[in-house]
């Protein structure tokens, strides 16, 4: 009994984790340029977000851009997997 509740918790976590992620559509105005990521920080007082782009592995820095939350298959297709 122990073990298929141990069962069950972990598959429950498993879910959890992978149903929370977050998948963003980073737009710079000033190029055009649209990279992907999972997160995005935001410096305090100003517009400026900082991101890992999905399809290279740079960390990107932008002072203005715009942000669109997308699916996970948008995010995918994106990124190129």
């Amino acid at each position: 009994m122990k073990i298929e509740m141990a069962k069950r918790l972990a598959v429950l976590a498993v879910v959890l984790v992978t149903g929370c992620a977050s998948y963003y559509k980073v737009t710079d105005p000033a190029s055009g340029r649209v990279y992907y990521t999972e997160e995005i920080d935001r410096q305090k007082g100003g517009t400026t977000i900082m991101f890992k782009d999905a399809k290279s592995g740079a960390t990107v820095t932008l002072p203005s851009s715009e942000v669109l939350e997308v699916s996970s298959g948008e995010y995918k297709k994106g990124v190129g997997n």
